[in-house]
C-alpha cells in the first residue's frame, strides 16, 4: 500500500510541474505580448522564464523554504538528543539521515521538506525540543520521516514555491495592465489581455490552496501510521500531538508554507483551524485514530 502511495505521489509530482510549466508559459508569453508585441520573442521569453522556474522549484524549493521561515542548521554538540534520536529512527526506517534544522521559537511544531530521501530536510522548534521528553520527540520525528519515505515532501515543497511564483507573476501582470497599456496600439489586444490578467488574479488564490491540498488529509492519517511502524511507540506520538494540540503560543510561520508543519501554526486566540479547506485534519480526529491502532 505505502509503494502504492510513493507512485502516486511521484505521478502527481510531475503532473503539478507539466501543469506549472504550461501555465507559467502562457503567463509568461501573454506579458511578453503586451510588452513587446513580439509573438517569436513572447514565445522564447515564456519557455526561458518558466523552464527555468521550474529547474530552481525543484532544485531549491526546499532552501527557500527554510530561509523564508529563519531556520538554522542544527549542531550535534548543540542538539545531541535530537540528533542521537533521528539517527536510530533513520536506521529503522531505512532512511540516510536528512539534514537537520532548528527555529528558535517557543511554540511546538515541526517540518520536513526536500526532493526526495537523498535531499531531505527535517526541522523542528526549539519549543518542541524543550516541552516534548524523548519518546514523544521520536513519534513526532518519525512522522516527519514518514513523510519524506512517502515522497509527500516533494509534492508539497514544490507545490508551495510553484504557488508563489505564481502570485508574483499575477502581481507583475496587474501592474504592467495598469502602467504599460501605452506600449500597445491594438485596444482589442489590450482588452484581451486585460481579461486574461483579471482570471489569472481571480484565479491565483484558488490554484495556491489547490496546490497546497495537494498532500491530502490523509496523507496525515498514513504518515502518523507509519511513524509508529518507525517508532515501534504509539504512545509517544499520541502524547505529543496532545501537547501540541493544548499550546496556546502563536507560531511565526510563513503562511504560504503552514501546509508542512505537523500541525497548523494557530491563531493568537489559540485555537487551531478546521475546515473543509484545510491542509491536515483536526489534531484529535488524529489521535483518536492513532488511539483506535492495536
Amino acid at each position: 500500500m505505502i509503494l502504492r502511495d510513493v507512485r502516486k505521489n511521484k505521478q502527481k509530482t510531475v503532473l503539478i510541474i507539466t501543469l506549472f510549466f504550461i501555465f507559467i508559459s502562457l503567463f509568461i508569453y501573454f506579458l511578453s505580448l503586451f510588452l513587446f508585441n513580439n509573438v517569436y520573442l513572447a514565445a522564447i521569453i515564456g519557455l526561458s522564464v518558466s523552464g527555468l522556474s521550474a529547474f530552481i522549484s525543484y532544485y531549491n524549493s526546499d532552501k527557500m523554504i527554510l530561509k523564508i521561515n529563519n531556520a538554522r542548521p542544527a549542531t550535534r554538540e548543540e542538539h545531541l538528543q535530537l540528533t542521537v534520536s533521528l539517527e536510530a529512527l533513520c536506521i529503522s526506517a531505512g532512511l540516510p539521515m536528512p539534514k537537520l534544522y532548528v527555529m528558535d521559537t517557543p511554540a511546538l511544531n515541526a517540518f520536513a521538506t526536500g526532493r526526495n530521501p537523498k535531499h531531505a530536510v527535517v526541522c523542528v522548534t526549539t519549543g518542541l525540543l524543550e516541552k516534548l521528553d524523548k519518546y514523544e520527540l521520536e513519534g513526532v520525528l518519525a512522522h516527519e520521516l514518514s513523510h519524506i519515505k512517502n515522497y509527500d515532501i516533494l509534492v508539497s515543497t514544490v507545490a508551495i514555491v510553484m504557488v508563489g511564483f505564481i502570485t508574483i507573476l499575477a502581481d507583475l501582470f496587474t501592474r504592467s495592465l495598469l502602467y504599460g497599456r501605452g506600449r500597445s496600439n491594438d485596444n482589442k489586444a489590450a482588452a484581451v489581455l486585460l481579461i486574461i490578467g483579471l482570471i489569472f488574479i481571480i484565479l491565483s488564490p484558488i490554484a495556491a490552496t489547490l496546490l497546497k491540498l495537494a498532500v491530502s488529509r490523509n496523507r496525515e492519517y498514513l504518515a502518523d501510521s507509519s511513524a509508529i511502524e518507525i517508532a515501534r511507540n504509539k504512545e509517544g506520538l499520541i502524547s505529543a500531538l496532545k501537547k501540541l494540540e493544548e499550546q496556546t503560543i502563536p507560531m511565526e510561520f510563513n503562511k504560504a508554507t503552514e501546509s508542512l508543519l505537523i500541525v497548523p501554526a494557530i491563531s493568537p486566540n489559540g485555537k487551531t483551524k478546521d475546515s473543509l479547506w484545510s491542509t491536515h485534519p483536526h489534531t484529535q480526529n488524529r489521535i483518536n485514530k492513532l488511539e483506535k491502532i492495536q
